[in-house]
């Protein structure tokens, strides 16, 4: 399940009317992703395995593995849907399902990444009738936990690599960052929920550094800030004292579900426990994962590749072998979900929603 980093585009309660940004910064980083892509396919990936020893690996792959490979993927695509049942009541399964399906399929194929996608999320929601209040609410408590989920697994990989016997400079670093910006995102979000002073000046400030983030890869700003997260306070309150657990397994679980793609990939073209064990398998995708929410190219196309070739075969993966696996699973956990979007977007006019929304 590639979740990614999200933040709405759209609410009635925000403003709606952003900064003009420079179309040439967009311009720079766009060219900038796309070389990057490029060269990791063209010229990385090959130094480190030649694209003709990793199709004699595929070749060989059972239709034992095949079927594996299938049901991890299929285990994948289910998980999407739950967070959102979490945090937007009313939401059935299929409906999430759908939901998720486009509108995840929409930040990879089109320019402008995750925030098409939570703008095609926006319009599909408001469309089945859901109030916009509402909306936002879901599209933020399914983007934090997102993200408390991407920065806790570097440090759990790292305790996991401490009690292995393992080590990984990067990783530590990664994890020392992801540790210490959950650490402020949680206590930020706990100030926002007790107090609402607190939550307009938390407001402010996060805008602020968000803008200056986003202008360094030639976007934002953001359209949100005091005002928002006072609205965010009243809206989130009561929905998380009775859905947090429920909201947090979710997450969990679908995010989980892609590893097992990426483990029944490796175990699938061989690359045994005895070359990488589970603890630094989960460690590279950890790492990969925190790495590809970098809004360079859309889902991380090249730097997810990269960064899991590198470190699996530092771990001790043979080289064809890895790199015949990260291709699999990055094929697994893009293209089944941009095939199954686009195939359930004719149906978006059709579907009504049948649920009674709660607020």
């Amino acid at each position: 399940m590639n979740r990614s980093v999200h933040d709405p585009p759209v609410d009635p309660a925000l403003p709606t009317t952003p900064r003009r940004r420079g179309p040439r910064k967009r311009v720079v980083v766009a060219v900038l992703g796309a070389a990057f892509a490029l060269a990791t396919f063209a010229y990385f990936l090959p130094q480190i395995a030649d694209y003709r020893d990793v199709w004699g690996v595929l070749k060989g792959l059972s239709w034992e593995w095949i079927v594996a490979l299938a049901a991890a993927t299929v285990l994948n695509l289910a998980t999407f849907a739950p967070p959102w049942q979490a945090a937007l009541p009313g939401l059935s399964f299929l409906s999430a399902f759908v939901l998720t399906q486009v509108s995840t399929a929409l930040s990879l194929v089109v320019p402008g990444g995750a925030a098409v996608g939570i703008a095609g999320s926006y319009g599909i929601l408001r469309r089945w009738g859901f109030p916009g209040r509402n909306i936002g609410r879901g599209v933020t408590l399914v983007s934090l936990w997102s993200q408390f989920a991407n920065l806790s697994y570097p440090v759990v990989a790292v305790f996991l690599l401490a009690v292995e016997g393992s080590s990984s400079a990067v990783l530590a670093t990664a994890a020392f960052v992801g540790a210490a910006v959950l650490g402020i995102a949680v206590a930020a979000l706990a100030a926002v929920l007790a107090s609402r002073r607190a939550a307009a000046g938390i407001g402010e400030l996060a805008a602020q550094v968000a803008d200056w983030a986003l202008r360094k890869f030639g976007r934002g700003p953001v359209v949100w800030g005091g005002e928002s997260f006072e609205r965010f306070r009243h809206e989130a309150a009561e929905l998380l004292r009775r859905r947090w657990h429920v909201l947090t397994l979710a997450t969990y679980a679908g995010t989980l579900t892609v590893f097992l793609v990426l483990l029944v990939s490796l175990r699938a073209f061989d690359v045994s426990a005895s070359e990488v064990t589970v603890i630094e398998a989960f460690a590279a995708w950890a790492l990969a994962r925190l790495l590809g929410t970098i809004p360079i190219t859309p889902g991380g196309i090249g730097i997810v590749e990269l960064s899991l070739t590198a470190t699996l075969v530092g771990f001790g993966g043979a080289n064809a072998e890895v790199v015949a696996a990260v291709l699999v699973y990055r094929f697994l956990t893009m293209v089944p979900t941009i095939v199954v979007g686009l195939a359930a977007t004719p149906a978006l006019n059709r579907r009504a929603r049948r649920e009674t929304v709660s607020v």
